[in-house]
């Protein structure tokens, strides 16, 4: 963690170091340029002031006055400009006092210049102490041509130039160093966000899921994982109790019957009985064993599927006939209940599922739909299409299921109030097993209330392409 952190820090301080130089350099570079643009700008005025002056002048003779004279007032003026005038053979003509016995080097291209009329600038670096910066301008004078040379030091420009670096680097390193220091700051404060998840991560498990990861206050990414983690949190907690429920219910309904097996057993077992006793008592055993076979199947097809491993095979089959033959099996119960069974014509609808699981979900659906009608009730069975799904309807005019009950209808093991009140035999086993077997194979089942009372079970499942 600290390596990492102090990766991220150096990471970013070195990114802020190339932004900060690359900003520095280019100030630097623009203040440069401007600097030398208005020492050319000087030097270039003086050049055209004194050739204004030459032009204008009629007397053979060039002279300048740069020599302060001797007055009683008081003045600033600094002759620190070499001024200079020379011919087309590069001979001077005349030069400031200033420059003594020294002469400004002629242009290179003295002849072309004359010729172009071009005003060149120099910057001469071995002339003299200090490097030097000279604009040569050629006019006519007495139509003669000659060529007004201007130079002044570039002493003052580079001095200004590295106070200018120099305090640029002074504020490049002040504003590293609070970047840095923010940096380093917020950097501490979100790694000690995280550590404080880390910490809380570790004392979670199965005992305490309630607790929740410490959220620290922001909408960053920081805070965003939180939530989804806490998300996560919140379906692994409602998955455990959902296990939590499922071993519980299922050690009930296990236990039930071996206590009632175990009980016909002991009761047996006291003292001699007739063979019709023994009968009696062996047929209850066997149906105990039988129920209990019937869970424990249905529990081994729902952890095949949930591990993935119950595959089916799938084939083209229509639905109308597996209705036909699930109702003809189902029919002898009906008709003990006195419960009419009506199947409303429709077209023949095909689906690519497996024929079995078919029959387990609608088997389900209409034994449960004959468990809760009453004396003389009626169940419909009804088959519709819609876009890309058809649809298998089971209503009854029973009980109906709570409102608050809906929801969990569908859970292992769960039996709703009115299943448990009117003691209606079960596991709570069939609805989740065909939910399961129908999610499976791409479809789903619903549950609804009538209007004029009565449950609505609903089955969607893919059409054969």
């Amino acid at each position: 963690m600290l390596k990492f952190r102090t990766r991220l820090i150096l990471s970013h301080l070195v990114v802020i170091v190339v932004i900060l130089a690359s900003c520095g350099f280019s100030a630097y570079w623009m203040l440069s340029r401007a600097v030398h643009n208005q020492l050319d700008a000087a030097l270039l005025a003086v050049a055209e002031t004194e050739a204004a002056v030459l032009t204008s002048s009629l007397h053979p003779h060039i002279k300048f006055n740069d020599i302060l004279s001797d007055s009683d007032r008081l003045s600033f003026a600094r002759i620190d400009r070499l001024i200079q005038v020379i011919d087309r053979e590069g001979k001077v003509l005349a030069q400031s006092a200033n420059l003594g016995s020294t002469q400004l080097p002629a242009p290179i291209n003295l002849l072309s210049m004359l010729a172009s009329k071009e005003t060149v600038f120099e910057t001469l670096f071995s002339f003299g102490d200090e490097p030097v910066r000279m604009v040569s301008m050629p006019i006519d004078r007495l139509d003669t041509p000659v060529i007004v040379q201007v130079a002044g030091s570039l002493d003052d420009v580079h001095n200004l130039l590295n106070v200018a670096n120099l305090l640029f680097m002074m504020m490049t390193l002040g504003l590293l160093v609070a970047v840095g220091c923010v940096g380093v700051s917020l950097t501490r404060k979100a790694f000690q966000a995280i550590e404080n998840i880390v910490q809380r991560a570790k004392y979670i498990n199965e005992a305490n899921l309630s607790e929740r990861l410490p959220h620290p206050g922001s909408r960053d990414e920081i805070g965003k994982l939180v939530d989804t983690l806490n998300e996560m949190l919140d379906r692994i907690e409602r998955s455990f109790e959902v296990q939590r429920r499922f071993t519980a219910d299922a050690s009930h309904e296990l236990r039930s019957p071996l206590s009632r097996l175990r009980t016909e057993l002991e009761i047996s077992l006291r003292r001699p009985r007739d063979a019709p006793e023994y009968q009696e008592t062996l047929q209850s055993c066997m149906d105990e064993v039988e129920r209990l076979t019937l869970i424990v199947e249905e529990l081994l097809v729902l952890a095949r599927m949930d591990a993935g491993l119950e595959r089916d095979s799938r084939e083209t089959i229509c639905i109308n006939r597996i209705i036909e033959a699930t109702i003809k099996r189902i029919q002898s119960m009906a008709e003990k209940r006195d419960v009419q069974i009506i199947v409303e014509s429709v077209p023949q609808i095909f689906t690519n599922m497996a024929y079995g699981s078919v029959d387990l979900i609608l088997t389900n659906l209409l034994d449960n739909a004959v468990k809760f009608s009453p004396k003389g009730g009626r169940i419909s069975v009804h088959l519709a299409l819609t876009e890309n799904l058809g649809e298998l309807s089971v209503s009854d005019n029973g009980p109906g299921i709570e409102q608050d009950e809906q929801q969990r209808i569908f859970e292992r093991f769960y039996r709703g109030s009115i299943a448990s009140t009117t003691h209606v035999a079960g596991a709570g086993l069939g609805l989740a097993l065909s939910q399961a077997i129908a999610c499976g194979h791409g479809g789903h089942i619903e549950m609804t209330n009538n209007d004029g009372g009565g449950a609505v079970f609903i089955f969607r499942f893919p059409l054969a392409r």
